[in-house]
């Protein structure tokens, strides 16, 4: 991968990964009472995550069917990310180069 452009959309795409799925580990810290969302330090990063995490999750929500308390939304958006990751990388090297 000698394309700096492809090294950073592939970066950029890997680093909201993490990001979901360190918001998807914090939320179900909070729901089992581990970790305590009444302390400053801890709401400003679930805020920080969710500020980051909702602009892609929300669409995938209203697309999702209701499944009551069961949120799918992080795990269509991280096949979702490796598919993009996936179909960019392809696309690269059989059109591109």
């Amino acid at each position: 991968m000698g394309n700096p452009f492809l090294w950073l959309i592939i970066t950029v795409l890997d680093i909201y990964l993490w990001i979901i799925i360190i918001w998807v580990v914090a939320s179900w810290l909070v729901a089992f009472n581990v970790i305590n969302p009444h302390n400053q330090f801890i709401r400003t990063i679930l805020h920080a995550l969710a500020q980051l995490t909702e602009p892609v999750m929300r669409p995938i929500r209203r697309v999702l069917p209701d499944l009551g308390g069961l949120d799918l939304s992080p795990m269509v958006a991280i096949i979702g990310i490796i598919f993009l990751q996936k179909f960019i990388v392809w696309a690269y090297f059989n059109y591109l180069s």
